[in-house]
């Protein structure tokens, strides 16, 4: 079960806080990267859409996210199955009621589930580029901040039925992920995959007889560019969240810098390579996938692996992630613009799957050892794919009966920014006439 430092020190508090202020940097990242990996006449619509799904997220999640995530030995409803307790969902007041927000743990954890579900809702944008309405848009981040998020994350972290599967079984240390890996990543992106499925295609996509068409984004700077701020985003998010809920010190930080770099270094570079060698030349795209799909795989191994094993993973998510890219779009037919479900879905379950292979994590006393610990990494990969992505895209899928998604063909043909914002991200385009070239 994960545990929190019998003394959380006023240093370890700072540290936290700080760490946690660099986040938005992520958000911004992935920002920038769903937009580059866009159409020009959506981008502004994509940056829009980012920055109402991020203060919806907030709002609901003040509302009552963490009254349902919680936090581990606060009040949590609790069933008893075969003379075991299991939690399953906490009992805390909405709005935050009673909650002193003095750096205490349980505030941090607040503080943190506030930016990092804001984190989750970027995510599917990238999978319904081009296509998903804004109020749509608005109302699925409703489903994920109230509902989906905080139910998972409670689970995890805050001290629910996965992270019990040490106490009540012995499974090592229950199920672990130090930053995200599963509560951020993979349930944004299975959100993504809900949110492709439920919106199919973009027009023009696929052809008669079901061959995928490329349609390249439109700005590799702003891919690139969110890519390094992302880095950032991530140091903050994988040291908060090993710091709050996984035990470890503020020295400790340094081993997860060191890890979350090498593990996007590794993974961008084994997709860049990958690219190499199929296409005759690197892909740029398929590359910063591969960069964020090893920091999604990091989130969860970064505090318990060495820096060679951290690279190791990474390599292994650069493969995986470009390889499912052609997979979902050649075999499964879904079309995923921004790469949103490889990255963070595949990239996320295979850093959950990794604590189990490769990491180190210490058991408390009273668990059997830590020989359980990959099959406590399993269980929870399980119910994410079991039951996180059903309900997910039963609640999308009740939505879209509801209030359709996808915006109506003549939009999607005038494009987003002008059909829903009314004016493009790039409204003109300067062309200097001869005289300044003339000599």
């Amino acid at each position: 079960m994960p545990v929190s430092t019998p003394f959380f020190s006023d240093t370890a508090a700072a540290f936290c806080a700080a760490f946690i202020f660099m986040i938005p940097l992520a958000i911004a990242g992935l920002t920038l990267i769903n937009t580059g990996l866009g159409r020009t006449r959506s981008a502004a619509h994509l940056m829009m859409s980012s920055l109402c799904a991020v203060s919806i997220a907030a709002l609901v999640y003040l509302v009552c996210g963490f009254a349902w995530q919680g936090f581990a030995g606060r009040p949590a409803h609790v069933l008893t199955v075969g003379g075991k307790g299991w939690n399953w969902i906490a009992a805390e007041p909405f709005f935050w009621r009673h909650l002193a927000l003095d750096g205490s743990p349980a505030s941090l954890a607040a503080l943190f589930g506030m930016v990092s579900v804001g984190l989750a809702a970027i995510i599917p944008l990238g999978a319904g580029a081009d296509r998903w309405r804004l109020s749509g848009i608005c109302a699925s981040t409703v489903l994920l901040a109230g509902c989906t998020f905080p139910l998972f994350a409670h689970w995890v972290w805050g001290g629910g039925w996965l992270a019990q599967l040490g106490e009540n079984y012995g499974l090592g240390r229950g199920f672990v992920d130090a930053g995200g890996s599963s509560t951020i990543q993979a349930v944004g992106g299975l959100t993504a995959l809900s949110i492709a499925w439920i919106l199919g295609p973009r027009r023009g996509k696929y052809t008669n007889d079901g061959m995928p068409s490329a349609i390249p984004g439109h700005n590799a700077v702003l891919v690139v560019f969110g890519c390094l701020l992302a880095l950032a985003g991530w140091w903050g998010l994988n040291s908060a969240g090993a710091l709050l809920f996984s035990g470890v010190g503020p020295g400790e930080t340094v081993r997860i810098g060191v890890n979350t770099m090498l593990s996007a270094a590794a993974s961008a570079l084994m997709a860049a390579v990958i690219t190499q060698t199929r296409f005759g030349k690197p892909d740029v795209s398929l590359t910063a996938n591969g960069w964020v799909g090893g920091l999604a795989a990091s989130s969860a191994t970064c505090a318990f692996v060495r820096p060679a094993e951290a690279a190791a993973i990474g390599i292994l998510a650069g493969m995986l992630v470009t390889l499912s890219v052609e997979w979902f779009e050649l075999r499964m037919s879904v079309d995923d613009p921004g790469g949103s479900i490889s990255a963070h879905a595949m990239g996320g379950l295979w850093g959950v799957l990794s604590v189990g292979l490769f990491g180190r994590v210490a058991a408390p006393s009273s668990a059997g050892g830590n020989s359980g610990q990959w099959l406590a990494q399993v269980v929870g990969i399980a119910t994410l794919i079991g039951f996180v992505l059903p309900l997910t895209y039963g609640l999308n899928w009740l939505l879209n009966r509801i209030h359709p998604q996808r915006v109506a063909p003549e939009g999607e043909h005038q494009g987003m920014d002008l059909h829903e914002l009314g004016a493009g991200a790039y409204p003109e385009f300067i062309t200097h006439s001869d005289e300044f070239t003339q000599r």
